[in-house]
């Protein structure tokens, strides 16, 4: 029982099959004469004011369109425009910062560790050269 009384003061908004419910319902039987003209002349008004609201944005919509024309905004200009925007925004973020911090820190290790192989190689392939060098210049080695 007092699950029957929880649903009839249910606050959320109708969902999914409940919306079928609703709209399989005929609750014209249940209304008099007088409350139905009363609605199919509220249903009129409401659609008569939606067309009004539809052509009054769709002569808005045209004013901004000249606007952005007379100022030379287009399309171009405006995605370049927010492209810039949302870069900056990004740049600007924590995560960014932070991101381009550590990256740029490992950029710096890597070259260091780097120059340090390349340094090593050098001192092999020059220790390398004397040895030779060396070893072409003492004929007791060369007969070995």
């Amino acid at each position: 029982m007092e699950a029957q009384a929880q649903g009839l003061l249910e606050t959320e908004p109708l969902q999914g099959r409940d919306d079928d419910a609703v709209a399989s319902a005929d609750f014209s039987s249940m209304l008099s004469e007088e409350e139905k003209e009363e609605l199919k002349a509220e249903l009129v008004q409401l659609e008569d004011e939606i067309t009004t609201l539809r052509q009054v944005l769709s002569a808005k919509e045209r004013h901004l369109v000249e606007i952005k024309q007379k100022l030379g905004m287009n399309l171009m200009n405006e995605l370049k425009q927010n492209f810039s925007k949302s870069w900056h925004d990004m740049q600007t973020s924590t995560a960014y910062k932070k991101t381009h911090e550590t990256l740029s820190h490992a950029g710096q290790k890597a070259t260091a560790a780097f120059s340090n192989v390349g340094t090593a190689i050098s001192k092999k392939f020059g220790d390398m050269s004397y040895s030779i060098r060396h070893s072409i210049s003492m004929p007791a080695m060369r007969r070995k």
